[in-house]
């Protein structure tokens, strides 16, 4: 997965969340724009649209960008940081058996998940299908495990400038939908990625490659949810092919399900059917 596009009103307190309490870093910044990532890998990108409003409840969008720590003092040091700048951001935590998970909504309600993932070597797969679960995960009992005092300096005022350490970038995308059946027959059937978990008719799980997801998709907040408006929140999904062969293979899939698509060569774009933007890059 690539960089999530986030619409937003707000671009400095936006801006700062993400880099001061997510501890992501600013790795561009021009005229309306902010990319935020590590290294040069981006994660978040914040376009600047005051003339939007927000989406109202119910409506189809992002359920979460969910960021992949490399490393659970990583991931505790993510986590401290919010507590400390900005606690009234946690919503829960979650041993998901692949993965360990800390959820928070940024200041416009964008859903965020940080996590890591167990080794691969961990999980457990029954007829193509992952095993995951919700599990109780003390955050209390996680930090005091793994925050480090270099994790705990990252949080203090001050410090922005501090290098941090581990790779993060986005794991997974889940998204809300009206109905899990046509997301599946658009994400799986068409797009091409493999169904890897279902919760009975509310939640579909899908990714490339053996991973437990690349993307999600829900309808706990957004059953029978329309195509959206252009509206404040998610303004696109990124992701990543192997090659050029691959995007290629993936246009002429597309249009032969009869999808609208914009090509040139190099990026690959279209909508799902509830109008989030989705764009491929090899």
């Amino acid at each position: 997965m690539g960089a999530v596009t986030l619409r937003v009103a707000d671009l400095d307190r936006m801006t700062a969340y993400y880099r001061d309490a997510v501890t992501l870093r600013v790795l561009a910044a021009e005229g309306g724009r902010v990319i935020l990532g590590r290294g040069t890998t981006p994660a978040v990108v914040l376009e600047y649209a005051p003339e939007l409003k927000h989406a109202g409840p119910g409506e189809a969008g992002l359920f979460h960008t969910a960021i992949l720590f490399d490393t659970q003092e990583a991931l505790a040091a993510a986590v401290y940081s919010v507590a400390r700048r900005a606690p009234g951001t946690f919503t829960g935590s979650a041993d998901h058996l692949v993965s360990t998970a800390f959820y928070f909504t940024d200041p416009e309600g964008n859903g965020v998940e940080l996590y890591w993932d167990r080794d691969r070597s961990l999980w457990s797969w029954t007829h193509g299908q992952v095993e995951m679960a919700t599990l109780f995960l003390d955050p209390n009992a996680f930090l005091s495990e793994h925050l480090t005092e270099r994790g705990a300096a990252l949080a203090e005022p001050g410090t922005d400038e501090l290098p941090v350490f581990g790779d993060a970038a986005v794991g997974h995308v889940h998204l809300s939908v009206g109905d899990v059946e046509t997301a599946r027959a658009f994400y799986v059937d068409r797009l091409g990625f493999a169904a890897t978990a279902a919760l009975g008719g509310s939640a579909l799980f899908v990714s490339a490659g053996g991973y437990h997801h690349h993307m999600a998709m829900n309808t706990w907040n957004s059953r029978g949810a329309g195509r959206r408006r252009l509206a404040l929140g998610l303004g696109q999904v990124e992701i990543r092919v192997p090659s050029a062969d691959d995007l290629g293979a993936l246009g002429e899939r597309m249009r032969h399900f009869g999808v609208q698509t914009q090509d040139d060569g190099r990026t690959l774009a279209f909508e799902d059917p509830w109008a989030n933007a989705v764009r491929v890059v090899a």
